[in-house]
């Protein structure tokens, strides 16, 4: 009666958070969220898929989850708060005008989220398990009169992956381990439309309206299913010695079922109708890129362990965001050209009492925006490094609870420079500038085990 009671207090919990903060989503590392679990956050993810030392693994490497003696419920929390503060340089309109407006604010905030893992023993050999985590996210929001409002004002994506998962023991050296993830993506984007200059550009100022003045809303809503899977294979070569290696595959997301909503001035109602920026439904192809991990841990004395990670990105399939409208108006284009990226990190823990456990990492992690001229004010990404330090406390027996922080700052300030003198940005601007970009993370877990 007991087992069932508190697998019902956790079942229960982890559907309150999820339904509370299913509409959070933050920018990462290109749009991936790192943050899965907290004991590997102290880390900062040096070791992910060779640790193996809670439920988590299921997520970095379920062939860990051998290592795993009884169930394992875990439930985490993470606030997550990136800055983001733009400064203009000289940022002008296709007319030659200077784009009007503030420099928009922090475009960053405070976001909360959450994952739940559970690990199952079946004899020596077995393990089932699921992960539910946020893969990616996005979140930029600057304000409506900012200087780079026709790229963007707000960009929201919100991902829940779910991921039942089974490892097998093949002897002391080896277990294997496979999941597939049904994934789920809620997007949304929102721009202004600068109906003065395309009025001035495409009709000769016909409709009367002003450059940078006449502005109309525009409103792209997307979401949609699909599904992955991941492999992880765990060698074992003594009792202090290990390693991980881990492959998540690529989802791809082809959403024909999304919407398109446009606020336009009444001046600008007969242009609109021209150039199709008027309510319709949309299509959105988008590829989530595949990755994989190699990580070591080795433990140097009864006290002390150390452990690194190397995780490669296929970013490179994240060529462009692409909105085809059904009304055959023009489609909205967004060119990244992202390089492929890797995270590199190690780490150290301190088992300092049976009851307390701290550790400590640094890691650099690179960013997929090849150029400035590529880098988009949605996602003002850039070079990283990363300091994180945790603790874990044992208490009552069966539970535990742990802690982390980091700091994330990037490799200098990021700039960009998009120009109109690509198609897609004609009417956007010349948007000049560079951001003071930093991030900080406070995260929580419960840990249960039965």
């Amino acid at each position: 009666m007991k087992r069932i009671f508190w697998r019902g207090v956790w079942l229960s919990l982890v559907g309150v958070i999820f339904v509370v903060f299913s509409s959070s989503a933050v920018l990462a590392s290109g749009i991936q969220i790192t943050e899965k679990g907290t004991k590997g956050l102290g880390n900062a993810w040096a070791g992910g898929a060779a640790v193996a030392e809670d439920a988590s693994t299921v997520w970095w490497n379920p062939a860990g989850m051998t290592r795993l003696d009884d169930n394992h419920a875990e439930l985490s929390m993470h606030l997550i708060r990136p800055s983001f503060k733009w400064d203009d340089d000289g940022s002008t309109t296709i007319l030659g005008e200077p784009l009007s407006g503030s420099d928009g604010g922090d475009a960053g905030g405070p976001n909360f989220v959450p994952n739940f893992f559970y690990s199952h023993a079946f004899g020596d050999k077995w393990r089932a398990g699921i992960s539910i985590v946020v893969p990616f996210g996005l979140e930029t929001d600057y304000s409506d009169d900012w200087k780079g409002r026709y790229y963007s004002t707000k960009a929201s994506m919100f991902s829940l992956d779910i991921n039942p998962a089974v490892a097998y023991r093949i002897n002391k050296h080896f277990s294997v381990g496979a999941g597939i993830s049904a994934q789920y993506i809620d997007a949304e984007l929102k721009n202004k439309v600068d109906y003065g200059t395309i009025d001035a550009v495409l009709a000769g100022g016909a409709f009367g309206l002003t450059p940078q003045q006449d502005d109309g809303k525009a409103e792209v809503e997307a979401d949609d299913w699909s599904w992955g899977y991941n492999l992880g294979v765990l060698f074992e070569l003594n009792e202090n010695t290990r390693f991980g290696l881990t492959y998540r595959s690529k989802v791809e997301y082809d959403d024909d079922d999304g919407d398109a909503t446009f606020k336009t001035p009444d001046a600008a109602q007969g242009l609109a109708a021209i150039i199709g920026t008027e309510d319709t439904g949309t299509s959105i192809d988008l590829d989530m890129p595949a990755s994989a991990s190699l990580s070591a841990y080795h433990k140097l004395t009864e006290k002390w362990a150390i452990m690194a990670n190397v995780t490669w990105t296929d970013w490179s399939s994240f060529e462009e965001l692409r909105v085809e409208f059904d009304n055959d108006a023009a489609d909205s284009v967004s060119t990244l050209d992202w390089d492929d990226a890797f995270y590199y990190a190690v780490g150290a823990t301190w088992y300092y009492s049976d009851q307390w456990t701290f550790r400590g990492g640094v890691a650099y992690d690179e960013t997929p925006v090849p150029s400035a001229k590529k880098r988009n004010p949605r996602i003002p990404d850039d070079d990283r490094f990363w300091v994180s330090t945790g603790a874990s406390y044992e208490f009552l027996d069966r539970w535990g609870i742990d802690f982390a922080g980091t700091y994330i700052w990037t490799d200098g300030d990021p700039k960009i420079k998009k120009t109109t003198d690509t198609e897609e940005d004609t009417f956007r601007g010349n948007l000049v500038g560079d951001y003071e970009a930093y991030s900080y993370i406070l995260s929580l877990q419960i840990n249960y085990t039965f």
